[in-house]
């Protein structure tokens, strides 16, 4: 009898080969995965992705150290799909297979997926679950990692690159998703760190749980690594491509228009009392974005840190803009370090891939104190120059109540080559409040004045009489247009119809040299 198989038998070969890839680790591990609430690497892609659309690549893949020579595929399944018609990239890794983590072989597969992406112009997100570099591998994994980071550099302003952490992520993999433009972390799963616990313990002493130091919470609140963190697997992702419809493919197309009927003309009687009328009453700056964009749809990025600083997506007569805004409830609208590092990297990003900035303005200015000028707030307000200075997409600013000092430039202004710049009635654009610049300019005559403080109240009326109101700077053509505020949302649509070709260019360079 001969030994050679038939077709029909290499078939069922290269099915049973196929069969135990997709197993992964095997189904106790896989049980093990799911009792703790976590999903399976394939399961994650197939809730990420349009249904039916994966086509993976590698499976066939296996490890090459003596660590997993048992193993049936490599720890992370790659390929691409589509999210809403459109065409996305990804690699999740697989924690049932050697704890999903990074060996030579890994790191091949995931540069081969971010290689296409970059040369086919589409996005890549990435699934993370992994115990980090694998350990047996030595410097070969070493190695991947640093060519994944080098990758990341590379696409960077190039394709959209998102992060899904739904597991560990530690050490040097934790560097890979801090390059990429949006972080998403699962609540009670997703964790980040460079070092652990155990380490932390042994050098400084401190106790820490997994949880508090690089938990979902702890990374999009107090460290600002992640831009979101979400409860539930399903629910992550599905906010995942959520955040992809608002997005080009690439650095080359326009934003997708998703246009769903609403009237970009329509007014709104609400806009006209929102705001108080006094300086130092707080309101949700937010209530305003909920009013003039399409469908009151707005998406909110970083919304746990910096909260005085609001920046997320949504759209205007069916297309993409990005929002960045003054938050009067927190530090009364104030830019602080944290606040002025996440609107900067913000309204980069949108620069990069052609989405228009819009700015809402009220703020007291940059917030003062030791410990934002002992922690660099020079060197950090100053990213937020940069940013707009730099940004050659459609600027449009709106000034809705104060725009006191240097944040009134910073803010979007037609000094940083702001596009179409526009205020309501109430705004006031001046370099200092009122009760700071009466001490200042009439320091002498309060200090013998008869009666010090009826006569700096007088002072304080003529100022606010003087200076607390946007036609000033509209008489010099720093304001296009003071405006009802009914008609904010005609107004803004309006601009961007007529921004809609601009074509601006910085000067040639390797790249400038922000203050970082």
């Amino acid at each position: 009898m001969s030994d050679v198989l038939t077709a029909e038998q290499k078939l069922e070969q290269l099915l049973a080969m196929k069969a135990a890839a997709a197993l992964g680790g095997g189904q106790k591990r896989i049980d093990a995965q799911h009792s703790r609430g976590k999903l399976t690497a394939r399961e994650r892609i197939e809730l990420l992705l349009d249904p039916g659309s994966f086509e993976e690549i590698d499976m066939l893949v296996r490890p090459r150290g003596h660590a997993g020579a048992e193993s049936p595929t490599e720890a992370v399944v790659t390929g691409w799909g589509k999210v809403e018609g459109r065409p996305i990239y990804l690699y999740s890794f697989d924690f049932t297979l050697l704890g999903g983590s990074l060996s030579e072989a890994v790191g091949e597969k995931i540069l081969k997926v971010m290689d296409l992406a970059m040369m086919t112009g589409a996005p890549i997100v990435g699934i993370q679950d992994s115990g980090g570099a694998r350990i047996q591998d030595g410097s070969e994994s070493l190695r991947g990692f640093g060519e994944i980071f080098t990758m990341n550099v590379l696409a960077s302003g190039v394709v959209p690159q998102i992060t899904v952490t739904m597991g560990p992520s530690a050490g040097g993999g934790a560097y890979s998703p801090a390059l990429t433009d949006f972080i998403f972390a699962t609540e009670g799963s997703g964790q980040m760190y460079i070092t652990g616990p155990d380490v932390i313990r042994a050098v400084t002493g401190e106790e820490v749980t997994h949880e508090d130091l690089g938990g979902a919470h702890s990374l999009a609140s107090r460290s600002g690594v992640a831009h979101f963190a979400i409860a539930g697997e399903e629910e992550t992702l599905a906010e995942v491509r959520r955040l992809l419809s608002f997005l080009p493919s690439n650095n080359a197309e326009d934003p997708p228009v998703v246009y769903r009927g609403d009237d970009p003309e329509r007014q709104e009687e609400d806009l006209l009392t929102i705001v108080p009328p006094e300086g130092n009453r707080p309101y949700d700056v937010r209530e305003i974005i909920f009013r003039i964009v399409d469908d009151g749809d707005f998406m909110e990025v970083h919304e746990l840190f910096a909260p005085n600083m609001v920046v997320g997506f949504a759209r205007m007569a069916g297309r993409t803009v990005g929002f960045v805004a003054n938050q009067p409830m927190v530090l009364a609208g104030a830019i602080d370090i944290n606040g002025a590092r996440k609107a900067a990297r913000f309204v980069r990003f949108c620069d990069c891939f052609n989405i228009p900035v819009i700015t809402l303005v009220d703020t007291s200015g940059y917030l003062p104190g030791t410990s934002q000028e002992y922690g660099g707030i020079i060197t950090h307000g100053a990213k937020l120059l940069y940013a707009y200075a730099e940004a050659t997409v459609p600027k449009i600013t709106i000034i809705v109540r104060k725009s006191v000092g240097g944040a009134y430039i910073a803010m979007g202004s037609k000094h940083l080559r702001g596009d179409a710049n526009f205020a309501w009635p109430m705004g006031e654009v001046a370099v200092m409040g009122a009760d700071g610049a009466v001490n200042v300019v009439y320091r002498e005559e309060l200090a013998s004045a008869a009666d010090a403080a009826g006569r700096r109240k007088d002072l304080i009326d003529e100022y606010v009489a003087k200076f607390a109101n946007p036609y000033i700077p509209a008489g010099r053509g720093f304001l296009d247009d003071v405006i009802d505020p009914r008609m904010t949302r005609r107004k803004v649509v309006r601009a961007l119809e007529m921004l809609q070709n601009k074509a601006d260019r910085n000067p040639p360079k390797k790249h400038g040299n922000i203050p970082l």
